[in-house]
């Protein structure tokens, strides 16, 4: 492919007021509007004085930037663009936004934090966003590291990662047929404790995940920063499972020095998985269960005492000196969970001459390899999450005002959740694609805006590759309401 004219054959000009470069926002932002966004922001987000007037405008223009791929309070100007005013009302300049970001406290956060809560359950009864919920939901807890620039930064620390940022601490909650959604977030100081306020959070995810229809049973997953007395307690006190990773102290070491060599089990990975140790794939190990009672001092872990399943996995380490291998060596990892065992249903007595009966498992429980799959899939969820949040808003905090990153942090969370809602509806193809994709194929699209006899034509790129799932993407948000 090459330049089809020569250097001194085409000049530019930007004098075109009837170009926008994002044609896609009309359909996410009508879906936007038909969630209520613009006025459950107004309800919700009470800031005072003249600089919180207007929440609902505000706080739509930055979720339209952030969903158009803005990462900065600057690139919100790119909704204020060409054509852009002839088809959205109530675009506010990122000088104002700016100055309304900074207004924020924590306790506006928390008011964003019920907004994002609010507006997910709605996409959830608009979209099918949430597919499969009702069956079992799950809810993956993890935190994250990002690195900011400048110690001017509220909040910003060395953290465990040995790099200057600020922690984010977020849950997701995933069906069997969708994608993963954020069901809350919060923003910690670079240096913050993994555990720190991780209950909490997880109790309002909860809340959250079950306001949008997770009505069926809620697998609450993390790994081993989160294995606290705590968390563990209160997770089960309303009514959830979890699965946790196990640290490896020495009430663990004994548990598993207990179990007998002839309970392994042979298990083999549809999809290896990455060794952190040896930085080898392993596709197959072992794995066996054992009864852990873990958070047993009551002066520590004063009424967490629990009892649940210790699942274990073993790999072979097969590294060898000059002497070779003297005896079998294993590296051994735990899961704590609560999910409940598979059991057997008796043998049916039938006719000598028929074919024997045999047991089969009850649906209700988990085996021992079905819940390690359970759990070892946590990490593909979230961390995709945590992925698309850093090639989109959160490629970086844009602000030197902790609140006010915060306040971005919930921002982006909710854009997020309204993309995959978007994504529902442009079918099958993109309901399952990450989010940067999404953007570059239905949102990113350059259009030219003509009106005739009161009407709004989008004049698009001809064969653009994805012209049917945007047409179905935009047809369905724009169908006729149903009659009451």
């Amino acid at each position: 492919m090459k330049a089809s004219h020569t250097r001194g054959a085409v000049s530019v000009r930007f004098d075109d007021p009837g170009l926008v470069s994002h044609a896609g926002l009309v359909a996410v932002m009508r879906l936007a509007e038909d969630a209520g966004l613009s006025d459950l922001a107004g309800e919700l987000v009470r800031l005072g004085g003249s600089v919180g007037a207007n929440a609902g405008a505000k706080i739509s223009t930055i979720v339209a930037g952030m969903a158009a791929g803005a990462d900065s309070i600057s690139d919100l100007d790119l909704v204020r663009h060409g054509g852009m005013a002839g088809l959205f009302t109530g675009i506010r300049a990122p000088s104002t936004v700016g100055t309304f970001l900074r207004w924020f406290s924590m306790g506006h956060v928390a008011q964003l934090e019920k907004l994002s809560a609010r507006l997910l359950a709605r996409l959830a009864e608009l979209t099918p966003l949430l597919a499969g919920a009702d069956r079992l939901g799950l809810l993956d807890l993890d935190s994250k590291i990002s690195q900011v620039y400048g110690r001017g930064k509220d909040g910003a620390a060395f953290g465990y990662t040995g790099v200057l940022g600020l922690n984010t601490l977020a849950a997701t909650l995933t069906t069997a047929a969708g994608r993963p959604v954020i069901v809350a977030t919060r923003l910690r100081g670079g240096n913050a404790d993994t555990r720190r306020a991780v209950s909490s959070l997880a109790r309002r995810a909860l809340g959250t995940a079950r306001a949008a229809g997770a009505t069926g049973p809620l697998l609450a997953r993390g790994d081993s920063g989160f294995y606290v007395g705590e968390l563990i307690t209160m997770l089960a006190r309303e009514g959830a499972w979890f699965s946790i990773t196990a640290p490896q102290h020495s009430a663990i070491r004994e548990a598993i020095d207990a179990i007998t060599e002839h309970a392994w089990q042979q298990h083999t990975y549809r999809d290896p998985v990455l060794d952190p140790h040896t930085g080898q794939l392993i596709h197959t190990a072992q794995i066996a269960e054992t009864s852990h009672t873990a958070f047993t001092n009551p002066t520590v872990n004063p009424g967490q005492k629990t009892t649940a399943r210790l699942l274990v996995r073993r790999t072979r380490i097969t590294t060898r000196d000059e002497q070779g291998e003297l005896f079998p060596a294993w590296r051994y990892h735990a899961v704590f969970t609560n999910l409940p065992p598979a059991t057997t249903r008796p043998a049916t007595t039938r006719p000598a001459t028929t074919r024997p009966a045999t047991t089969r498992p009850d649906t209700a429980g988990f085996d021992t390899a079905t819940a390690w799959r359970l759990h070892d899939q946590r990490s593909g969820a979230i961390e995709h999450v945590f992925a698309e949040l850093a090639a989109g808003p959160l490629a970086h905090f844009p602000s030197g005002l902790f609140a006010a990153n915060a306040a971005w942090l919930s921002l982006a969370a909710l854009t997020h959740n309204l993309l995959r809602a978007t994504a529902c509806l442009a079918g099958p193809t993109h309901a399952r694609t990450r989010l940067t994709t999404l953007r570059r194929r239905l949102i990113t699209i350059a259009a030219r805006v003509t009106r005739t006899a009161r009407h709004i034509t989008l004049r698009l790129p001809q064969d653009w590759p994805w012209a049917t799932d945007f047409t179905q993407l935009f047809t369905t948000i724009h169908a006729p309401p149903h009659p009451a």
